[in-house]
This record gives structure tokens, C-alpha cells and sequence, in this order.
């Protein structure tokens, strides 16, 4: 029998976390089933547990493959890197990259993300067991541990004077984000919302930049 090469297995393991991320893009992620990815990859139970011990652990490399393939992290450095500009064009251009990694991926990477929310909501136990098998840092561990205490640094530097706690700011903001988030997944891949109206995350976004500039003291225009 011939030796089964490294190359073999993960192109086997590469082809089976695609047909589940395929089958996530059109099932909400909690409802997705192991039935679901044997049918979508063509293989037998076998030939997937060969590979997997569990969905579980596919959901795991899955979403490690979409922190590899959709990682904005080189773009937010760039973007706070600029040394002379202003607490304010820095910040919109965050938020505008924030926009548009999220317009061009709503359907797909930012539908998976907003579904593992709310899998964490229902079955915690079951979503701490798929974190534990995630490598790689996500955009938005990014924010929290790099992007984030940069603003508030940075507003320091330019003399600017918070309105509120920095905590207190740091709360708005991530739960304005997941706002946006999840008003515009639900309208464009549910077709249901609080506000039944087209969203649109760039000028979304464009508007919680003027916002944060006025919370951090700033000038908003």
C-alpha cells in the first residue's frame, strides 16, 4: 500500500473544511451537521473521521483558514502607523476599513462570524471547545489588544480630552460594531432586522468614526 504523503492530508483536510465553510455560507453555523459535510464532500463517514474527530474540530480550522485568508491586521497597522497624521484621519481610516471588509464580505466571512455569536450564546461549552482549537489572531483581537489602546494613546499625544472612561468608550465602540454588524446581516442574509431599511457598513462606519472623534475630544468634521 502506498504511503500516505503530509501533502495528501492536508490538501484532504483543506477540501473537507471548504465543504464545510460552503455548507456554513448557507446554514446558520449551530445547525450545520456532520451529515451536512459528508454530503457536501462527496466522502464517507469514514473517510471524514479519517481526517476529523468531530464537526467541532472543523469549525476549528475553519475559521482559523478565514483568520488567515481575510486578515485586515496589516491594513490597521498601516493605517496607525502614520506618524503625521491626525487622531482623526487615522481614526476614520480605521473605520473605513472596518467598512469595507465588511460590505465586500457580508455574505460570507462577516454571515459565519455574526452565526458563531450566537452559537457562543446558546452553546457555550460547545464554542469554548472550537476557540480552544483556533490558531492564528483574529482583526478583531487585533482592535481590542493593539488598535484600541493606540486611539487612546494617541488622543493623549494630540491633547485630547475623552469625554467619557476609557473603558466606557472601549464598551460603545465594540458594541456599536457588532450593531452594524448585526443590523446588516440580518437584513442582507435573513432578510430581517430592527430597521427595515438597505445598510450599508462603510457609511455605517463612516458615521461611528465621526462619533468616536467627538467622544475622544476631537473634531468631528
Amino acid at each position: 500500500m502506498p504511503k500516505v504523503t503530509q501533502e495528501y492530508i492536508d490538501n484532504k483536510r483543506r477540501m473537507i473544511v471548504d465543504s464545510c465553510y460552503q455548507v456554513c455560507l448557507r446554514k446558520p453555523v449551530e445547525m450545520v451537521t456532520i451529515s451536512d459535510v459528508i454530503a457536501e464532500t462527496g466522502l464517507s463517514q469514514g473517510g471524514i473521521y479519517r481526517f476529523y474527530k468531530d464537526l467541532d474540530e472543523i469549525l476549528s480550522d475553519m475559521i482559523t483558514n478565514m483568520r488567515r485568508d481575510y486578515n485586515i491586521i496589516d491594513k490597521l497597522d498601516a493605517a496607525i502607523a502614520q506618524k503625521d497624521a491626525s487622531f482623526a484621519t487615522v481614526t476614520r481610516n480605521i473605520c473605513r476599513i472596518l467598512g469595507e471588509v465588511m460590505e465586500e464580505h457580508l455574505m460570507d466571512i462577516q454571515k459565519i462570524n455574526f452565526d458563531l455569536t450566537v452559537l457562543s450564546i446558546n452553546e457555550p461549552q460547545r464554542t469554548e471547545k472550537i476557540i480552544k482549537g483556533i490558531k492564528g489572531k483574529g482583526n478583531m483581537e487585533h482592535m481590542a489588544t493593539v488598535v484600541f489602546p493606540y486611539l487612546f494613546k494617541a488622543s493623549a499625544e494630540k491633547k485630547l480630552t475623552p469625554k467619557h472612561d476609557p473603558m466606557q468608550l472601549y464598551q460603545f465602540i465594540s458594541s456599536a460594531y457588532v450593531g452594524i454588524e448585526t443590523n446588516c446581516i440580518l437584513t442582507a442574509c435573513y432578510g430581517k432586522a430592527p430597521m427595515q431599511s438597505v445598510c450599508k457598513p462603510v457609511e455605517m462606519f463612516d458615521i461611528l468614526a465621526t462619533t468616536i472623534i467627538l467622544l475622544f475630544g476631537g473634531e468631528g468634521k
